[in-house]
């Protein structure tokens, strides 16, 4: 892993529909469909076009600093000190952020197929995994990630096929059980997870090879829709299977998997969507300790980011063994807490830069002007 890694724009599309459907396809529709009910697919739209303004931004603030990172860039905005002040809760929410999807592997092994093993031996493994896969680069995870999103979205795409003779259209009704104060509230929810977190990908976009960086934005575009496009085939179809059930089954792709039965020769495939299902967390979780590895080298001005990657890891797990250990609690901050933390932690900052950068580009005009 070093500075002078490149990737396409191609790759870095890969990686960011992987950051963002990772975990989301797991965890999102139970909650939305909890809170929103029928209209739950309603409420994605609304994060999905929140989530497209904030990439707006994102994208703007890469082609005035196209070499640079949001670190970087933030210093040349702000000066060190507000830089270093404003990146300590961003670096810390991703510690934190990186420990809960450890967590949801583990609570996803530990409810589905490991029932009997203990979460410390569970977390390690996992972590020792991701730390070596960010030691390899991002050229080597990129490298890796296409065969594995063919894998999970084939698997995704497998299941809600084989489900279709369990579907019941009746159930999508009525459309707005509950009036609009419930779709708003799970609109925050998927909005806060996964949409706000995209912020974090300022930071490795200056790894796309410069003859790339036209191509880049129409590709992000394009995740960002397939994202919404897949978690939104998930949540309607685990409304017309589970119906009412659909907002209190955890891990709604699995379950429907369960379901799966067809003249006693396709049975018992959930195993194979737990694989795919398995495979998203590990490599969302990859590319966020990337991230996170090369933010906290640029905060530090480290210039060798390998030194930090077994320690970095290291406080990843004792953040996923002690904290969290509650699942009522962990449900309550994913619907509440969690937003807010992304929104204050990555959101604001980012807007910051955004308004300083427009403010300097106009001064720059009316001194040109003058």
């Amino acid at each position: 892993m070093n500075k002078q890694e490149q990737i396409s724009s191609v790759q870095m599309t890969i990686l960011f529909l992987f950051y963002l459907t990772g975990s989301s396809i797991v965890i999102i529709p139970a909650p939305l469909t909890n809170v929103a009910g029928n209209a739950a697919w309603i409420s994605l739209l609304i994060a999905l076009i929140l989530g497209m303004l904030l990439l707006t931004g994102i994208l703007y603030l890469y082609r005035r600093f196209p070499h640079q990172s949001l670190i970087e860039y933030s210093g040349s905005l702000l000066g060190r000190g507000w830089t270093v002040l404003l990146f300590i809760p961003f670096v810390c929410v991703m510690f934190w952020h990186v420990a809960g999807i450890v967590i949801e592997i583990g609570a996803f092994f530990k409810t589905t197929m490991l029932k009997e093993s203990p979460t410390y031996a569970v977390n390690a493994l996992l972590f020792v995994t991701i730390a070596l896969t960010v030691r390899a680069g991002i050229e080597a995870i990129a490298r890796m990630a296409p065969l594995l999103l063919i894998l999970m979205f084939g698997f995704i795409f497998l299941v809600c096929v084989l489900v279709a003779n369990l579907y019941h259209v009746e159930y999508l009704l009525p459309i707005v059980p509950s009036g609009i104060g419930p779709i708003f509230h799970a609109a925050y929810i998927a909005y806060g997870f996964p949409y706000a977190e995209l912020v974090v990908f300022a930071i490795i976009l200056p790894c796309i090879r410069p003859k790339d960086a036209p191509n880049v934005r129409k590709h992000l575009y394009f995740g960002l829709a397939a994202n919404g496009a897949t978690l939104l085939l998930s949540i309607i179809c685990s409304i017309m299977v589970l119906g009412p059930l659909s907002g209190d089954l955890k891990y709604s792709l699995y379950q429907l998997a369960r379901l799966i039965f067809i003249r006693e020769t396709i049975e018992r495939i959930e195993s194979v969507i737990g694989f795919s299902l398995i495979v998203g967390f590990y490599f969302k979780a990859s590319i966020l300790l990337f991230i996170l590895v090369r933010s906290v080298s640029h905060l530090l001005k480290l210039s060798n980011e390998r030194l930090i990657v077994f320690p970095v890891a290291f406080v990843c797990l004792l953040l996923s063994l002690t904290t969290y250990t509650n699942e009522a609690t962990l449900e309550e901050i994913v619907n509440t807490t969690w937003p807010l933390l992304n929104n204050v932690a990555y959101v604001c900052p980012m807007l910051l830069l955004i308004v300083a950068a427009l403010l300097r580009r106009r001064g720059r005009k009316m001194n040109g002007d003058g």
